[in-house]
Order: structure tokens, then sequence, then C-alpha cells
């Protein structure tokens, strides 16, 4: 029986070709959540972009946050995205709104049981789920009501 949220044998996530989302995924799997920042107007950006969304700088960072949301939407696919999903949904999947770090949204799965009410604007907090004996290992970030 998997200890996993998911099932294994879903594609592993990897950082792309050109590295840059490489920061993200080496902070997960020492439990940190990072995104991106622009030296030059301070705004935090997610998804990973060589260039700032807002001012267009190329002076942007990668910053460790603390990994607390709020939940904007959700959805619960009842039907298998994968085949390694066959016969294990439904799932909840959310899009978190991080207040602190200037609204940016991050998707994720919401753990616990798929059949629960999903508040919107409840608070969460990440958790992440270490794949050790992958090739390559790997880390997801999943959610958590608090």
């Amino acid at each position: 029986m998997s200890t996993y949220y998911l099932p294994e044998g879903l594609p592993q996530p990897s950082s792309a070709p050109d590295g840059l989302s490489e920061p993200y995924w080496q902070g997960t799997r020492q439990n940190k959540l990072m995104i991106q920042k622009c030296r030059g107007c301070q705004s935090w950006q997610w998804g990973p972009e060589w260039i700032c969304h807002r001012c267009h700088s190329f002076d942007v960072v990668w910053e460790e946050i603390q990994g607390k949301g709020r939940i904007y939407s959700y959805e619960k696919p009842h039907h298998p995205v994968h085949s390694a999903l066959a016969g294990h949904g439904p799932y909840i999947a959310v899009l978190v709104e991080l207040p602190e770090y200037g609204n940016v949204r991050m998707l994720g799965n919401l753990l616990g049981d798929p059949k629960q009410a999903v508040p919107i604007g409840g608070t969460v907090e990440a958790v992440f789920e270490h794949h050790d004996t992958a090739t390559p290992p790997f880390t997801l970030v999943h959610w958590k009501l608090v």
C-alpha cells in the first residue's frame, strides 16, 4: 500500500530543460517553498520566468517563503487524467493564494477526505511529500487545511 496521497506511476515532475525551475525543486527536497522575487520592483511571482512579470527586469531571484495561504478555488476531478489514477478518484486540486507574497497563486492537492467540504478562503499550509525511492528522488507540495 502506498503512503503517498496519489498512487505511484504518475509522471515524475522535474525541472524544465533550461533549469529555470530547479531552485523550486531543490527547495522542496529541503522542505522549503521557493518562489521568485524581483529585486527591481520587489514583486513576487509564480510560475518561474527569466524576467519580472511586472517591470520586465532580469534581476529576479528565488526566495524561501512561508507555506501558508488561503484557498482561492478548487476542483474535484472524478475521472482519471492518467492511467495510474484509474479507480483512485476523486481527489481535490486547489488553487492557493499567498496573501503575504503579492497574492501569488499556486496549484496543489488538498490532503484529506476527497468528499470534504472545501472552504473558499480557508487557511492552508504546505506539506512536503518526499518520494525518496524514485529515480531521481523528488518532492511534491500538497496543502492541508489548518
